[in-house]
């Protein structure tokens, strides 16, 4: 990529989409173009297609995406697949439709099959049944990576699909409803903390930041406590704080600090062209995306354990095992992008202590 090309970062408010703007600026790049979802609804074909037309990127990186954690996948199913394939189609086929030099997919390591071999590479896509509770976000996120695979072998196009593992980091979204995992063990185990410190202050300038439904730091304590404990954050009858969790705590996972997950989609933008994935010596054209993660795996369990630890919270995890675990299992193969020449630096020690630094400043 050039260093004045004009640039569109779909989505550049989220966890991902900020964290690549954030890498591109400290690259140098200064040419972007940008809207919020006030300004432009990825859904709406028409004002997608007006803004294609009237701006014209050189280079997209498709970050934005209706996402959340197996909560909000159990609950909203109909809106994981519909809207993700309205922002994919539209974007996709608008850059097809105005020459956009280069374009970044990027979807999530949930497409691959609940039962895969372990560690996931590229090659296990759509070999056995998915995991139920976020069916609907993997098939629009399989569909995703199938567009730009497909443009790239009609059109000659130059679109890359890479497949993050669980990310957290700045700007994660911290609905107790609609959040992923790590974000949300931080939230509720912090304020497990304020509770059993009686730090009143904290627990309602936190719900002013972030109100949970119509709940806000300006609520009846009656009521702070009473959303709280619904979301599983409770004092016990024996005067301690429980903290609630969902399901057993033993399912694995990988967890990819959200700034190096941006630092791999740039690099794979400024580097990596469709025709260096794909397979030699083969008619069949497939699965020439990539994973981005560290290899590297905790359970559930024992990452509560850590910012348990690291938030300075005294009072128990309860694991519910009468909700669902979700995949057991999903840890990423990330030969192919080492062997591009990317690597992770950031571990789930290091990241837990900089997401509640943060989480607290913000």
């Amino acid at each position: 990529m050039e260093k004045n090309a004009k640039i569109f970062v779909a989505g550049h408010r989220g966890l991902v989409g900020s964290a690549i703007l954030k890498n591109l600026q400290e690259k140098g790049y200064k040419n972007f173009v940008l809207r919020t979802h006030k300004e432009l609804d990825l859904c709406n074909q028409l004002a997608v297609t007006r803004f294609f037309d009237e701006e014209k990127p050189e280079y997209v990186f498709l970050s934005a995406a209706f996402v959340g954690g197996i909560i909000a996948n159990s609950l909203y199913r109909a809106d994981f697949i519909y809207r993700n394939l309205q922002i994919q189609n539209n974007v996709i086929y608008n850059s097809y439709r105005t020459g956009v030099k280069k374009l970044l997919f990027l979807g999530s390591t949930c497409i691959y099959p609940r039962d895969a071999r372990q560690p996931m590479d590229e090659n296990v896509l759509l070999t056995s049944p998915l995991e139920y509770t976020n069916e609907p976000y993997a098939i629009a996120k399989i569909a995703g990576l199938k567009m730009c695979e497909s443009f790239n072998l009609q059109y000659g196009t130059n679109y890359i699909a890479v497949m993050p593992t669980n990310l957290y980091g700045p700007n994660d979204n911290f609905d107790l409803e609609r959040s992923h995992v790590l974000p949300a063990l931080i939230r509720k185990i912090c304020l497990g903390r304020y509770l059993e410190t009686g730090n009143w202050s904290a627990i309602r300038s936190d719900l002013n930041k972030r109100p949970v439904e119509s709940v806000n730091g300006e609520s009846s304590e009656k009521d702070i406590l009473a959303i709280l404990n619904k979301y599983g954050v409770r004092k016990t009858e024996k005067g301690n704080v429980q903290v609630e969790i969902w399901g057993t705590g033993s399912p694995m996972r990988e967890f990819l600090w959200s700034e190096e997950m941006a630092d791999a989609c740039v690099f794979v933008m400024e580097n990596i062209d469709f025709e260096d994935l794909k397979p030699k010596n083969t008619k069949e054209i497939r699965n020439c995306h990539i994973n981005i993660g560290t290899g590297k795996e905790i359970s559930i369990g024992d990452v509560a354990r850590l910012i348990k630890k690291t938030a300075g919270f005294e009072g128990d995890l309860y694991f519910n095992a009468d909700k669902p675990d979700g995949t057991m299992k999903k840890l990423t193969d990330v030969s192919k992008l080492n062997a591009l020449g990317w690597h992770h630096k950031i571990d789930i020690e290091e990241g837990v202590q900089k997401m509640i630094d943060w989480y607290n400043n913000n």
